[in-house]
Parts: C-alpha cells; structure tokens; sequence
C-alpha cells in the first residue's frame, strides 16, 4: 500500500465524486478508479457505496479514512523533518492546543522565534487531552498542551506561567450577573454546559459533594460554540476566563466561581523524543521563559 493510493483514497472520500477528486490531484478518472479498484482487492474489503452522481465511504471505507489520515500526516511530517535539517532559519513545529486564554503564551514565543527563524511554519491541532495526547503518542506531534497533571512514565512537561480561572458566562441580563462570583449554591437547578473533561474533574474538585445537586445540561468541547447556546437561553456555561467574548454589548456577562478554581497548563512531550532542530529551538527558547516546577 503506498502513500499515494492512500491520498487518492483521502481525496476521494473527501469530495464524494470521483470526477472532482481527479480533478484535484491532476490525473485522469480511469487512472483514479484503476488505483481506488487495486486497493479495494489489496484490502479485501468494499471501501466504497457508489451512487448515481456521488459515493460514499462504507464502514471499512471509514475505518480506513480514519487510519489513512494519520499516516499520510506522519509521512508528510517525516519528510519535512528531513527537508529542514539543514534550514537554520525555518522548519515545522506540530502543537496539539486544549482551548485556554494563556495560549496566548505560546503565540508570543511563536512571534519571537519567527524573528531569527523567518522560515518557521507552524500546525495547530486543537482538541481535548484524550485527542491531543492519542497525536502525541503516534508522533503526529512535537508538543501538546494540557489541563491535567502529566503523566510522567510518558511525558517531560513545563507549566505554564499562569493557571486558568473558571467562571460561569451567562446572559448578561441574568440575576447572576448583579453578583461578583458564583457559588456551588447559585446553580443549583440551573442548566449548565461544560466540557466533560472538566465536569469529571475540575468541578468536582471545586465543589466536592455539592456536584450531585447541580445539573449537567450538555457538554462541549469548544467554547465558543457552547456560547452560543447561553446567548440563545438554554443554559449556563463553565468555562475559563477569556475563551468567550463578554465584552459590554456581546449580550453575555462572565463571573469568576467561588472559592476560586484554577486550572494549571502543561506544555508537554514525549520522553527521549528525537527533535527537528526548529523544534529543539523552540522549546529551548520557551524552557528560558517558562519556570520549571517541581516534580
């Protein structure tokens, strides 16, 4: 099986036609059809449902569109690895990001590195932990951000210089608005959104006991989306400071919870990792502006 099939494939189960797919890699609909044919009879498996004037993936088509797009991102990584080895000005850096306000930490060392290394070109993926750390682990990544303590059998991690504050962002017209924080108490019975992540770990930790008698309304793992379902009145969200706008005029207002939750952040990678050299500056840099914590 080869890394071209595989982007035939890919582009393929992406458009849904076969026509626009050749279209789009420059050959022509037999020569498609030919190479899609050889890797359903290599696989043993029916990959695709076709139709009048469009096809489908089937169950094995999916799991293969699942496990194709992981190999053809590594096989990309692995060669652009090798084609920055001697660029000292520039390379990929691959960053797993959970959503966070204190990103904005990274950005910034992103902006200095870019001055002495103009040719940097840098990939976010953005996800929970479960979906950055599974890239981190099949070396799709150089580095992941997460909210949880690292493991560390797996992983070498700096915190960053600041935790996270959770608060609550609610219509501003609400009568939670007039207060200056919310407690466990403020939401009882109140429909709430959080990222299921922080329901089982950090609001349990904020109000021990307590938890039982608030109700979940619905999880998200963006936040912006679940911002918009509070602005539409189904609930009231849990989230970090500076993820939702709450500027006067944006219709939402957001109050810190109390007692104060905070949540730290890690940037994280893979113990003995073997670096590409923009990457080794780059977390040579942010190791000088970051403060190593105790382990």
């Amino acid at each position: 099986m080869e890394i071209r099939t595989l982007r035939y494939f890919l582009a393929v189960a992406r458009e849904e036609n076969m026509t626009r797919a050749a279209g789009l890699l420059h050959v022509t609909q037999p020569t498609l059809s030919k190479t899609l044919k050889a890797l359903e009879e290599e696989l043993g498996q029916k990959l695709f449902e076709r139709h009048s004037f469009s096809i489908s993936l089937t169950q094995e088509g999916v799991l293969l569109r699942d496990r194709a797009e992981d190999l053809v991102t590594m096989a990309d990584k692995i060669e652009q690895e090798f084609l920055s080895l001697d660029d000292v000005t520039g390379g990929e850096l691959y960053l797993g990001l959970g959503e966070s306000y204190q990103i904005r930490y990274l950005a910034r060392e992103i902006l200095a590195l870019k001055e002495t290394c103009p040719g940097l070109r840098y990939h976010i993926t953005s996800g929970d932990t479960e979906q950055v750390t599974e890239k981190l682990d099949k070396g799709l990544l150089d580095f992941a951000v997460l909210c949880d303590t690292p493991d560390g059998r797996k992983y070498d991690w700096l915190p960053f210089p600041e935790p996270d504050v959770w608060g609550v962002v609610m219509p501003a017209g609400a009568a939670l608005a007039k207060k200056k924080t919310v407690t466990a108490d403020d939401l009882k019975g109140l429909p709430l959104f959080t990222s299921e992540q922080g329901w089982k770990n950090d609001i349990g930790r904020w109000c021990g006991e307590k938890r039982q008698d608030l109700r979940l309304e619905g999880t998200f793992r963006l936040s912006y989306n679940a911002s918009v379902f509070v602005k539409e009145g189904l609930g009231y969200q849990l989230t970090f400071a500076g993820l939702v706008d709450t500027s006067p005029g944006s219709g939402l207002a957001f109050r810190p919870l109390s007692p104060t939750l905070e949540t730290k952040l890690f940037l994280i990678w893979n113990k003995y990792q073997t670096f590409t050299p923009i990457a080794e500056r780059f977390l040579k840099q942010v190791r000088g502006r970051f403060r190593p914590e105790e382990r």
